[in-house]
């Protein structure tokens, strides 16, 4: 069987109302698209249908995947099984509560797509305009964005927005820890690939809950926040140049 070009990886927990949806759209998205795809539904434990439904819609959609943990494991983790498991060479993030349009994706994976897109290039971040969310978790999430910004110079509004698209071989050479889809931008950096920004829209959630709290997101982030930054001032930064058989044994 042909191999995707491009796997859309989506975490999900208890989003059962949410994901019939979103998944439809995605397939919609790339309906017209030169490149293949498939969709990995990463199940973090849900405790409602979201497992059920998923089975149910994989029997009429043959690109769906789905994966499930036995245990939660938080964002970051679903998105690292996900990505472990994809076939593509493309990776596509989005969130699984519906929010992040999913007639964004084309958009987003078209700069690492493009004919003359530099090699280089090994992350694209969404970075989320007309945010449809409450004050308190907009204000939160713009004091938050601030701090990381200011401590890790990644140049990135936005790195809570679930959409983003990378190269998923540069993706496995990143260290894994949790919280790090937060951190991406700054991480693929520390690795020497460029980073580029889409803006996206936003939607209101129609269903379910979320699954962080203002107070969550700030005491985790404080911590994982000055972790990266450890991390990238430890990072040692060396290229390596090939040595040719003459010049180790002299040119005859």
């Amino acid at each position: 069987m042909h191999e995707p070009d491009i796997s859309v990886v989506v975490p999900a927990k208890n989003e059962e109302l949410n994901l019939p949806t979103l998944i439809n759209g995605i397939a919609d998205a790339f309906e017209n698209s030169a490149e293949s795809i498939e969709i990995i539904i990463v199940d973090d434990a849900s405790d409602d249908g979201t497992l059920t439904t998923l089975e149910e819609m994989q029997k009429e959609m043959p690109i769906l995947r789905v994966l499930r943990h036995p245990v939660s494991g938080g964002q970051s983790a679903a998105v690292n099984s996900g990505a472990r498991a994809a076939k593509g060479r493309f990776i596509c993030t989005l969130d699984g509560d519906g929010q992040n349009p999913p007639s964004e994706l084309p958009k987003l994976v078209a700069p690492l797509l493009a004919p003359d897109a530099p090699e280089t290039l090994g992350l694209v971040a969404g970075q989320r305009v007309n945010r449809q969310d409450t004050m308190s978790k907009k204000l939160a999430s713009k004091f938050a964005n601030g701090i990381r910004s200011f401590v890790l110079k990644d140049k990135t509004r936005d790195t809570g927005c679930g959409l983003k698209a990378f190269r998923r071989a540069a993706y496995l050479e990143l260290p894994y820890f949790d919280h790090m889809h937060r951190y991406l931008p700054a991480l693929f950096s520390m690795n020497g690939w460029d980073v580029a920004h889409v803006d996206v829209s936003h939607k209101a959630r129609e269903a379910g809950d979320s699954k962080y709290s203002n107070l969550q997101r700030g005491l985790v982030g404080l911590v994982d926040l000055f972790g990266v930054a450890w991390l990238i001032r430890r990072r040692k930064k060396a290229q390596p140049t090939e040595i040719e058989h003459s010049q180790r044994n002299g040119s005859l």
